[in-house]
């Protein structure tokens, strides 16, 4: 664990660099570390792990990680003037969506994904059910150009494998002394509070179930740990009856409501390795 904290490059619904410190206090040792929905990979920036498996359903967001990984200057400069005043105004940034879905993957889109985080709505990433990318404009008066954290990100990147799949297939080949940190789509504290449509579909009770399931099989079959971050909720404990849970206080960051922004409750779920 560094000294200091290293922000992620990108701005994420949950995010997890505000509990940095409480995640990696109760990650095993290994020599490997997966991440199966790595989202803006605060764990992976901010741990030291011999070497890491980084996943997501999002492809947009692999891809991105991938052109880090592989050409970073090129991602770097292609994104650059992209955070410039003339690039901050509404009608360039509807213009841009509607060019950014009608894309292939490209270095042209990869630039246009991180634009959009940074100048689109509290830093949402949301697409419909048609996979086109509908965050509304965010209006910041300057937005940030994060070159410091992709590079932070892309130095140590040669450390990672990455993947876009779905969890389930990265805990059928989770190995022998692995340890597996999962934050998956968080379970609604309401009936419309989710934000879970950030790959273009959602991720449904039995989706959760499903999760718990592979860690559990993951702790007493493939000898791994595994630790998974959620609200903390009867049905967040009932799903997770086999791990020991920690209860976390976290102040919330992005909601809709801006006046609702206090602290909800949140947990960690630790499988241990049985023998």
């Amino acid at each position: 664990m560094r000294n200091s904290k290293q922000r992620s490059f990108l701005k994420w619904a949950g995010g997890k660099y505000a509990l940095i410190e409480s995640i990696t206090k109760r990650l095993p040792a290994g020599p490997r570390l997966v991440e199966p929905f790595v989202g803006a990979a605060s764990v992976f920036l901010n741990t030291d792990y011999t070497s890491y498996w980084l996943n997501d359903i999002n492809p947009d967001l692999i891809d991105v990680y991938r052109r880090l990984q592989q050409q970073p200057e090129q991602l770097i400069e292609a994104t650059r003037p992209l955070f410039t005043p003339e690039y901050n105004q509404s009608e360039v940034y509807y213009r841009l969506r509607t060019e950014f879905n009608q894309l292939e993957p490209s270095l042209r889109r990869a630039s246009l994904f991180i634009y959009f985080n940074r100048h689109g709505y509290n830093g949402l990433c949301r697409y419909n059910r048609s996979g086109g990318f509908n965050v509304p404009f965010g209006r910041y008066k300057r937005p940030h150009f994060p070159e410091q954290e992709m590079r932070a990100f892309a130095a140590k990147a040669h450390r990672a494998i990455l993947t876009c799949l779905p969890f389930e297939k990265v805990f059928e080949q989770v190995e022998q002394g692995d340890v597996v940190y999962c934050d998956p789509p968080y379970a609604p504290l309401s009936a419309t509070a989710s934000f879970t449509a950030y790959a273009g579909n959602g991720f449904s009770s039995n989706d959760q179930l499903k999760l718990a399931e592979c860690a559990n099989h993951c702790a007493t079959q493939q000898s791994a740990s595994v630790l998974i971050s959620n609200h903390d909720l009867d049905s967040t404990r009932s799903w997770y009856q086999q791990a020991t849970i920690t209860q976390l206080n976290v102040r919330r960051t992005i909601s809709r409501n801006g006046n609702n922004r206090g602290k909800v409750k949140e947990l960690l779920a630790l499988y241990r390795i049985k023998p």
